[in-house]
């Protein structure tokens, strides 16, 4: 009898995972049914949004290299928690490089980079969002890895009207341990953001990533690109929002080594809910 209690109790603490994914799913799928397609465009475009999040961003870097003719890949997994009702939000990235074999005239190798995760606290505010916090980079060790630690401050701004949803996400990343004799990380990204949004969830973006190396020699440190990307917010099964976004960038300034331009895809699966 003792062994038939602990069977069932162990049979009923397996179900319960399960089971509670199935009403978080559930319930998630209830309150998106509740949000317009315009609504669910705009908050996927609001980095501090209070939801769950799953963001597979496709970045592919043509003209890359010393002479230009190369192709470079970076896949970016994002996934984008929030907790303690969207007053904290987590972002982190896991960077799926693939890079030319510049040893052969063709080819390529694929590894992880360094992860960068980043958590933001949002407080209330009238007018404006705003969320403030620290950034991470995380070693992977791995062939892309710098094989550095490092650590600095990243701030989001944005501003949502009725069309339109703009700021920004800024932060800059120092070293502080790992390989001494690997080159020391001060490393600036500033990305600007502009939307305007159109019935039905779609959308287009003006949503550059600027970046700076500070370590690199003066000529060598900017990468600033201009382009555009259009999105549209839709319904797969009819119910599971997923956001769906392609753009094109040129840059403009960069480094002699920095690719021409870049073509950006991404696919984002939205839960709005937070897990605390």
């Amino acid at each position: 009898m003792e062994a038939v209690v602990v069977t069932i109790f162990r049979s009923a603490s397996t179900i319960k995972i399960p089971l509670f994914f199935f009403l978080l799913f559930a319930t998630t799928i209830g309150l998106q049914a509740q949000q317009s397609n315009e609504e669910l465009a705009k908050a996927a475009q609001n980095p501090l949004a209070n939801m769950i999040s799953f963001p597979f961003q496709n970045n592919t870097n043509f003209g890359y290299g010393p002479d230009n003719d190369r192709i470079q890949n970076v896949l970016n997994i994002q996934p984008v928690i929030p907790f303690f009702k969207g007053k904290l939000i987590t972002r982190t990235i896991f960077p799926l490089l693939t890079q030319p074999d510049f040893t052969a005239e063709s080819g390529s190798k694929t590894g992880l980079a360094d992860i960068n995760f980043t958590a933001f606290y949002a407080p209330k505010m009238k007018g404006i969002t705003l969320g403030v916090g620290p950034i991470l980079t995380i070693p992977t060790g791995y062939e892309y890895s710098s094989g550095k630690w490092g650590i600095g401050p990243s701030l989001v701004i944005l501003v949502m009207k009725t069309k339109i949803v703009y700021g920004f996400v800024a932060n800059n990343v120092w070293s502080f341990a790992g390989d001494d004799d690997r080159d020391d990380i001060n490393q600036m990204l500033f990305q600007p953001f502009f939307n305007y949004n159109f019935k039905g969830g779609k959308y287009l973006s003006f949503s550059p990533v600027i970046t700076s190396n500070w370590e690199a020699e003066s000529g060598q440190q900017w990468l600033v690109p201009l382009g555009l990307a259009a999105g549209k917010l839709v319904r797969v099964g009819g119910k599971l929002p997923v956001n769906f976004q392609a753009g094109g960038y040129y840059n403009v300034v960069r480094p002699d080594f920095g690719p021409e331009w870049q073509l950006r895809v991404q696919v984002q699966i939205l839960l709005p809910t937070s897990i605390l």
